[in-house]
C-alpha cells in the first residue's frame, strides 16, 4: 500500500474509529442507565418497529450514496438530483408508514405502537435531508467532522432519553432519545457542511446513478429485512419482554461487531475505490485490511462472549439475565460481519452491483432456515441457525470477490486462522475465571485484564504482520494527536 494511500486510510480509520468508539461508548452508557430505569417490555415495544424504520431508511437511500461515492467525477447536478429524489421518497414512505400504523399495532397486539410508529417515522424525513452531506464527507474520507457531529448528537440525545425516563415517560423516553439524536445529527451536518441544494434535477444523472445504485438498493433491502426479521419473529410469536432481552443482547453485540463493520465499510470502500484500476495495489491493500480487521474482531467478539454473564449482571442487573445466552450465541455470528463487509466492498469497488444483488438473494434464501427454527423451536435455535448461515454466507461472499482480485477464500482463511486460534485460547482462559466463584465485578475485572495481558504477550512473541500493522496505526494516531 502506498504511503499517501496508507496515510489517508490511517487518518480515516483513526477518525472513523474515534467516531464509532465515542458514539458507541455514549450510547452504551446511556443504554445502561435506561436499562436500569426501564423494563425489558418497554425496550421490546420499540424493537417491534425497528424493522419498519430500517427498511424505510434503506429504500430512501436507494443505493445512491454508494453510487455517488464510487463516481470519481460526481458533480453538483448529481448531488442535487439525489437530494430531491431522496426527499420525495422519504415523504412517500413516511405517509405509507403513518397510515400503516394501526395494522402494525394489530400485528404485534400492542396498542401503543400506533402513535409510536407515527412519531418514530419522522426520523425518515430527518435523515433524508442530510444524506448528501453525509455522503460527501464519506467520499472525502472526512470522518473528523462526522465524529464531532456524532458526539454532540449522542451526548445530547442521551441526556434527553435519561431525563424523560427519570420523569416516568416509559417507552417514550426511548423514542425521544432516537428522534433527538437524528435531528441533531442532521442539524450539525448542515452546519458543518458547505454543500447546499440548488433547484436542479437531471434525468441523465438519475439514470446513471440508479443503474448502479438500484441493485445495491435491492440487495441492501434484502439484507435489512433479514437482519431485522428476528425482531418481527420474536415480537409476534413470543412477547415484548423476550424481544426486549434480545434487543439488549444485540446492543451489547453492536458495541464491537456492528461498529467494527461500520468502520471497515466507511473507510475501506472510498479508499479502495481510488485504486480500483490497480489490481496489485488493490489486492495488497485488501489483504491487509482483512488481516488487521479480523485480529481486532476475533479478540473483541470472543472476549465479549467469555465475559457476557458478569458483564450483564454488573452493568444492568439480574432482570436482564436471559439476554446473556442470546448475547453469547450472537457473538459467534457477529464475529464474521466485518469479513462479510470487506468482501462485499470489493464487489462495489469493481462495479459489480449485479453480483452483489445475486449474493444477497442466495444468502437470504438460505437464511430462511433459522427463521423457521425460531418460529417452531425457540429463540436460541434461531440464533444458532444464524451462526451457521453466517459462516456459509462468508464462503459465498469470498467466492465471488476472490475471482475479482485473485484472493481465494482458502488463502483468506489461512491469513486469519492464526488470530482466530489465539483469540480462542485467550477467550477460553477468560471464561475459565468465571468458574472460580468470585463476585461478579471482581470476575469481570479479572477477565478483562488477564485477557488483554495474555493477548499482548502472545502477539508480542509471535510478531504477526497484522499485529505490527495495528501497532503502527496506533503509533501514528498518537503521534498525530
Amino acid at each position: 500500500m502506498s504511503e499517501s494511500l496508507k496515510k489517508k486510510a490511517v487518518n480515516g480509520v483513526s477518525w472513523s474509529f474515534a467516531d464509532n468508539l465515542v458514539t458507541a461508548g455514549v450510547s452504551f452508557l446511556v443504554g445502561i442507565v435506561l436499562a436500569r430505569l426501564l423494563s425489558p417490555h418497554e425496550f421490546g415495544i420499540l424493537g417491534m418497529i425497528t424493522i419498519f424504520i430500517a427498511i424505510s431508511t434503506s429504500i430512501i437511500d436507494s443505493g445512491f450514496s454508494n453510487a455517488l461515492i464510487r463516481k470519481t467525477d460526481a458533480k453538483d447536478i448529481d448531488y442535487n438530483t439525489v437530494f430531491y429524489f431522496n426527499l420525495f421518497i422519504g415523504i412517500i414512505i413516511y405517509l405509507i408508514l403513518f397510515f400503516s400504523a394501526p395494522a402494525i399495532s394489530n400485528f404485534f397486539k400492542e396498542p401503543q405502537l400506533i402513535e409510536i410508529t407515527r412519531v418514530m417515522g419522522s426520523i425518515l424525513l430527518i435523515n433524508a435531508i442530510a444524506i448528501i452531506q453525509r455522503t460527501i464527507l464519506v467520499k472525502e474520507v472526512d470522518f473528523k467532522t462526522q465524529t464531532k457531529v456524532s458526539v454532540i448528537a449522542s451526548v445530547s440525545s442521551g441526556i434527553v432519553g435519561i431525563g424523560m425516563a427519570a420523569e416516568g415517560f416509559g417507552v417514550w423516553s426511548l423514542v425521544g432519545q432516537q428522534i433527538s439524536r437524528q435531528f441533531l445529527n442532521t442539524l450539525f451536518l448542515w452546519i458543518y457542511s458547505h454543500w447546499r441544494p440548488a433547484l436542479e434535477f437531471s434525468k441523465k444523472s438519475f439514470d446513471e446513478l440508479f443503474g448502479f445504485g438500484s441493485k445495491l438498493l435491492l440487495s441492501g433491502l434484502l439484507n435489512t429485512i433479514y437482519n431485522n426479521i428476528y425482531y418481527v419473529v420474536i415480537g409476534h410469536f413470543y412477547s415484548a419482554s423476550q424481544l426486549g432481552q434480545y434487543t439488549r443482547a444485540e446492543q451489547f453485540n453492536a458495541i464491537f461487531s456492528s461498529n467494527l463493520t461500520t468502520v471497515v465499510q466507511r473507510v475501506s470502500y472510498p479508499v479502495l475505490s481510488t485504486i480500483q484500476e490497480d489490481q496489485v495495489r488493490l489486492k495488497e491493500a485488501y489483504r491487509m485490511v482483512i488481516k488487521v480487521t479480523m485480529l481486532v474482531t476475533f479478540a473483541c467478539m470472543l472476549g465479549l462472549a467469555a465475559i457476557a454473564k458478569p458483564l450483564v449482571l454488573v452493568l444492568i442487573g439480574s432482570k436482564w439475565l436471559q439476554c446473556v445466552s442470546y448475547l453469547q450465541i450472537i457473538c459467534f455470528a457477529g464475529m464474521l460481519y466485518p469479513l462479510h463487509a470487506i468482501n462485499l466492498n470489493i464487489l462495489q469497488v469493481k462495479g459489480r452491483s449485479d453480483l452483489f444483488l445475486k449474493l444477497e438473494v442466495l444468502k437470504k434464501i438460505i437464511g430462511v432456515v433459522p427463521i423457521v427454527l425460531g418460529i417452531f423451536y425457540g429463540i436460541k435455535c434461531m440464533l444458532w441457525g444464524s451462526v451457521f448461515t453466517s459462516f456459509f454466507a462468508y464462503f459465498l461472499n469470498a467466492y465471488y470477490s476472490a475471482d475479482l482480485i485473485d484472493y481465494p477464500s482458502l488463502i483468506q482463511i489461512k491469513d486469519i486462522l492464526p488470530t482466530f486460534i489465539i483469540s480462542c485460547i485467550v477467550a477460553a482462559f477468560m471464561w475459565s475465571l468465571s468458574l472460580l466463584g468470585m463476585a461478579n465485578w471482581i470476575t469481570l475485572i479479572a477477565q478483562c485484564l488477564s485477557g488483554i495481558i495474555l493477548a499482548l504477550i502472545i502477539y508480542e512473541k509471535l510478531k504477526l504482520k497484522e499485529y505490527l500493522e495495528i501497532k503502527q496505526i496506533v503509533h501514528s494516531m498518537k503521534k498525530k494527536k
